[in-house]
């Protein structure tokens, strides 16, 4: 089914020709979300694929930001041609490792992680007792610093029980967030903007704010909008016109193609201006 027709603006959501080329020029690195941003139909395409790989091989940084939990990730950082995935919404971070294993960052130290890991197992419980035909998400397994809710992968939430699933893990003093998929919560004061900016001082010492000019981010929904707000060189893949209505802050530019062929898209105007 095609997302519903993108409303016209003159400052966000410009087609991607309207990217400048010099500003494509001088990127030296990408995020990008993962599910229905790199994936469709939960599975990585060969064109995102390739795209990913491509831009690796222009000498580009290439870093994935998602809200899937460290088990869920674990199995794609050595296939999939990254620098790193910062899993948890950005509290963890996880990279390749020389002897072919994954290393594993995290923001919290341990102690934290296992107080907050009791909370958030106490509100999950809570969730799926109080508000009807909410749980937890399958991946939840593998989740160490956050909590999920599903409401697009399995099964469908509407819109009045999602906004009560996140008013309660907001009342209860959690971080909440919806991504195309599912409603993340955690305790801490990670998100995908620090995230982003941890993971460029861990591997690359660097600041990320010094030079938000030289990176792009991709995404697709409104877990996405802090780092629309924040990277001049934002794009949403064209599925972010369902997020549109709920989206306070807009991608400057979007691509034609959907998921993973719309990231591919964004890839290839990256590597054209090289």
């Amino acid at each position: 089914m095609s997302s519903p027709p993108l409303p016209a603006s003159p400052h966000h959501l410009l087609p991607l020709t309207r990217w400048p080329a010099d500003a494509r020029a001088t990127l030296t690195g990408v995020f990008t979300d993962i599910d229905d941003t790199l994936t469709t139909d939960g599975a990585i395409t060969p064109d995102a694929l390739k795209a990913l790989a491509d831009l690796k091989a222009a000498g580009l940084a290439v870093v994935a930001i998602t809200g899937r939990p460290v088990g869920w990730s674990l199995p794609f950082v050595n296939s999939w041609p990254v620098d790193a995935i910062v899993a948890e919404n950005g509290a963890v971070a996880l990279r390749p490792a020389p002897n072919g294993g994954v290393e594993k960052r995290y923001q919290q130290d341990a102690a934290t992680r296992a107080a907050n890991f009791a909370r958030m197992q106490a509100v999950l419980a809570r969730i799926e007792r109080e508000i009807p035909g909410a749980g937890r998400a399958t991946d939840s397994p593998g989740r160490e610093t956050d909590i999920a809710i599903d409401h697009s992968e399995f099964v469908t939430l509407d819109d009045d029980t999602i906004a009560r699933v996140v008013a309660l893990m907001r009342g209860e003093g959690m971080h909440a967030t919806v991504s195309s998929i599912h409603i993340n919560g955690w305790y801490g004061d990670n998100d995908k903007l620090e995230g982003a900016r941890w993971i460029v001082r861990e591997l690359w010492g660097r600041t990320l704010d010094d030079e938000m000019d030289r990176w792009a981010y991709v995404g697709d929904s409104t877990n996405d909008q802090l780092m629309f707000r924040s990277f001049a060189h934002s794009i949403g893949v064209a599925n972010v016109a369902r997020f549109v209505p709920q989206l306070e802050h807009l991608p400057r530019y979007v691509t034609q193609g959907e998921r993973g062929a719309g990231f591919a898209e964004a890839a290839h105007a990256v590597l054209s201006a090289r």
